[in-house]
């Protein structure tokens, strides 16, 4: 599917980059993908929706919270104006993010961090409570602690996220069921066409199958390169598994692995 698609604007963040003398021997600027973003050019997201994928300890998370960090969002998750703090765990890996932003600004943005959405919902009680404006009725009317986990998160992008947003989303799928995660794939094709740029860090294939999206992969080297849907990571294993399940568990729950690879 063309580009066109997500608008004209050129993407509001366009390059990631991390200067050279930033980089150190700590945590977690000695993360190899961290290291590649020293390399010229950097990484470019798509204008519209941009997916990072990759084994668990690639770095995805850790570079998804650091760009929404440089984007002035909250570390824990929440838009701009949330700046509670329940346990400051963020790298300092934000701080150093060179972005090349575009022409145009966002009208509107959300960080969703699926481990700790539960306290941005605690932080939506307390500002709805506040005496401001109700806040509630841009989360679907409902506190996101009286859904589940899964129902709070499609709430949260049907009707908090608008048009000409930016929104960054680790790891969504870790609170949705499968038709959860479709209902998630229909509203960011419609956030898309409305103007939108959205990275998100994920193991979904149902996800990464968001037409004209761009996938990044990022190997144990480091290396940041784009893949087609059918060559993700995530795709390539979720296949293989279910077209033949029976083999993979009884490899799986073989004592010796290498003896049994070798029949």
């Amino acid at each position: 599917m063309s580009s066109d698609r997500f608008g004209s604007h050129g993407g509001f963040i366009r390059r990631v980059l991390l200067p050279q003398d930033a980089v150190t021997d700590h945590y977690p600027f000695m993360l190899p993908v961290v290291r590649y973003l020293t390399r010229p050019g950097g990484l470019a997201l798509s204008p519209g929706v941009t997916f990072l994928v990759g084994e668990n300890g690639s770095g995805k998370s850790t570079l998804l919270e650091a760009i929404a960090v440089a984007a002035g969002f909250n570390p824990e998750g929440g838009s701009r104006n949330f700046r509670f703090v329940t346990r400051a765990s963020e790298s300092s890996l934000g701080d150093h993010l060179v972005l090349h932003r575009g022409i145009t600004k966002p009208r509107t943005g959300f960080f969703l961090r699926a481990e700790s959405y539960y306290n941005v919902a605690s932080e939506i009680e307390r500002l709805d409570r506040g005496g401001g404006p109700p806040l509630l009725p841009a989360y679907g009317g409902i506190s996101p602690h009286e859904r589940s986990h899964g129902e709070s998160f499609v709430d949260l992008v049907t009707h908090r996220f608008g048009p000409q947003g930016l929104y960054l989303l680790d790891e969504p799928e870790a609170a949705l069921s499968v038709r959860g995660c479709m209902a998630v794939l229909a509203r960011l094709a419609e956030l898309t066409d409305q103007g939108c740029q959205i990275v998100v860090a994920t193991h979904s294939p149902i996800l990464l199958a968001l037409p004209g999206a761009a996938i990044f992969e990022i190997a144990d080297d480091g290396c940041i390169r784009p893949v087609d849907y059918d060559n993700a990571l995530p795709v390539r294993l979720t296949r293989d598994f279910l077209s033949a399940p029976d083999k993979f568990v009884r490899y799986l729950l073989t004592d010796d692995k290498d003896e049994s690879a070798d029949r």
